[in-house]
C-alpha cells in the first residue's frame, strides 16, 4: 500500500480488507483465518480508518519487528479505541502493560515472582478443584454450556484468589471484563463507567490492605503491591490501582477465551478429542497447539513518529494492531498453519506476545488451560448440541461465549 489512506466512520460491511479493515465484521469474528490469508497475499499490512487510524500486519516477522521496536511503537495505549483527551498521556495507567522502558522494566520485575513456575504450581491444585467442581455440576445434568458454565468461571476465580479479593464478587468482575473488552468498542461510555468502577473497587481494597498491620496481611498480590518499595518509596497510588486493574481484566477474558476455544475445537473435531483421551501424554503439545490456532489476543501499539513500513505511511498517533493470532498462521513459520496438529513439534507461536511485553502470566494461563481441558475430558465423549447456537466475540480478545455441549 503506497497511497495515503483516510479515516472513515462507518458500520457498513467492508468491501476492501486491505484498505478498510474491520475486526468487528462478522466474517472476521467467525473466520479470521480466511481474512489473514487474503491479506497475506494482497496487502500484508492492512489499514482501517473506522475507529481512528490503525494498521494491522499479518506476517509473523512484521509483527515481531514492531513488538521489539519500543522506540517507535509505544505501548502506552494498548486499545484500538481510546477516550478523547486534551493531553498526550492516556487516561488509564495499567503498568506494566501500558508502559515503556524504563518504567516498564521495574514495573514488570515487581510482578514476576508472583507468576513464577513455583507460584503457579501452588495454584494448580486450587485451579483443579475449581474445574472439578464445575464439571461435577455438569455431569449431573448431561449437558452444559462450556462457555458460560465452565470456561468463564475458572480464570476469574483463580485471579481473584491470587489478588486477594472475594470470589463472591465474580459476577461483578466478569461484567467489568465484558463491558470493557467486548461492549466498550461500540459504547465508549459503558467502558469508561466500568473502568471507573474497577479503579474505585481496587482503591477501596488497597485502603483495606494498607490499614492492616503488616504481620496480618494475607499473602496475595495486593499485599505484594502495597508493600513494594521502589528506591525507598511506595508505589504511586495510580500505578498500584492500575496494576490491579490490569491483573483482573487481563486475567479473565483472555484465558476464558482460550479455554472456550479449546473445548469448542474438541467438540467439533472428534478425532482430536479421541486421540487426547487415548494419549493423555499429548496434553502439553495440545495446549501449545490450541494457543497457536486460537490465540485470543490482539494488542495494539501507538506510533510515536511518522514512519513508512513496507510502503505503508504510518503517522504519529496511529495505532498498529498486533495480530498475534494472524502471525501464528503464517505459512513461512508453521507447516500447514491452518491445520490443528495435536503433536506439532516445532511450535514457536506468540500467543503470549513478543518482546518486552510478552505476557507475564503465561505460566499461569498455560496451567489453567491444561487443567481445564484435563478436567473437562472427564465428561464422556461430547459434541455440540446446537452448532448454530455457538457465538463468538470479536475485537481485541476473540473467543467463543456460547458453547452448548451434550454427551
Amino acid at each position: 500500500m503506497t497511497s495515503e489512506p483516510t479515516s472513515t466512520r462507518t458500520n457498513e460491511p467492508t468491501s476492501d480488507w486491505g484498505r478498510d479493515l474491520d475486526i468487528f465484521d462478522n466474517r472476521y469474528i467467525y473466520d479470521p483465518a480466511s481474512v489473514w490469508s487474503e491479506l497475506r497475499a494482497e496487502c500484508p499490512i492492512a489499514f482501517s480508518g473506522r475507529r481512528g487510524r490503525s494498521w494491522m500486519p499479518v506476517n509473523y516477522d512484521d509483527i515481531a519487528s514492531i513488538a521489539h521496536d519500543t522506540a517507535v511503537f509505544s505501548s502506552r495505549r494498548i486499545g484500538v479505541v481510546n477516550p478523547p483527551q486534551e493531553e498526550g498521556e492516556p487516561l488509564l495507567q495499567a503498568p506494566p502493560i501500558t508502559s515503556d522502558p524504563p518504567v516498564h522494566t521495574w514495573a514488570r520485575r515487581i510482578l514476576l515472582p508472583a507468576f513464577s513456575p513455583r507460584r503457579v504450581d501452588e495454584m494448580t491444585p486450587i485451579t483443579r478443584a475449581l474445574a472439578r467442581e464445575l464439571v461435577d455440576a455438569a455431569l449431573e445434568t448431561g449437558e452444559t454450556d462450556a462457555g458460560s458454565d465452565y470456561a468463564q468461571h475458572i480464570p476469574v476465580r483463580v485471579i481473584a484468589h491470587m489478588l486477594g479479593i472475594p470470589a463472591s464478587d465474580e459476577e461483578l468482575f466478569t461484567s467489568w471484563a465484558v463491558r470493557i473488552l467486548q461492549e466498550g468498542f461500540n459504547d465508549l461510555d459503558k467502558a469508561l463507567d466500568a473502568i471507573s468502577e474497577v479503579l474505585t473497587y481496587f482503591a477501596e481494597r488497597t485502603d483495606e490492605h494498607q490499614a492492616m498491620p503488616a504481620d496480618e496481611r494475607p499473602d496475595d498480590l495486593l499485599t505484594l503491591l502495597v508493600e513494594t518499595r521502589v528506591e525507598g518509596e511506595a508505589l504511586d497510588r495510580n500505578h498500584l490501582v492500575g496494576t490491579c486493574f490490569l491483573l483482573l481484566i487481563a486475567g479473565i477474558d483472555t484465558t476464558w477465551s482460550a479455554i472456550g476455544s479449546s473445548i469448542w475445537h474438541l467438540a467439533t473435531h472428534p478425532e482430536d478429542q479421541a486421540r487426547l483421551r487415548a494419549e493423555p501424554e499429548l496434553i502439553d503439545s495440545a495446549v501449545e497447539e490450541f494457543l497457536r490456532m486460537y490465540s485470543p489476543v490482539t494488542m495494539a501499539r501507538e506510533v510515536l513518529d511518522d514512519i513508512e513500513l513496507d510502503g505503508c505511511p504510518m503517522k504519529a498517533g496511529d495505532k498498529v494492531l498486533m495480530s498475534y493470532p494472524a502471525g501464528n498462521r503464517d505459512p513461512n513459520h508453521f507447516e500447514h498453519p491452518d491445520e490443528f496438529v495435536i503433536d506439532r513439534q516445532r511450535n514457536r507461536h506468540f500467543a503470549f506476545g513478543s518482546g518486552i511485553h510478552r505476557c507475564l502470566g503465561s505460566n499461569l494461563a498455560r496451567m489453567e488451560l491444561k487443567v481445564a481441558i484435563e478436567e473437562f475430558l472427564r465428561v464422556p465423549t461430547f459434541e455440540l448440541s446446537d452448532p448454530d447456537a455457538v457465538t463468538w466475540t470479536g475485537g481485541q480478545v476473540r473467543g467463543p461465549r456460547t458453547i452448548p455441549i451434550r454427551w
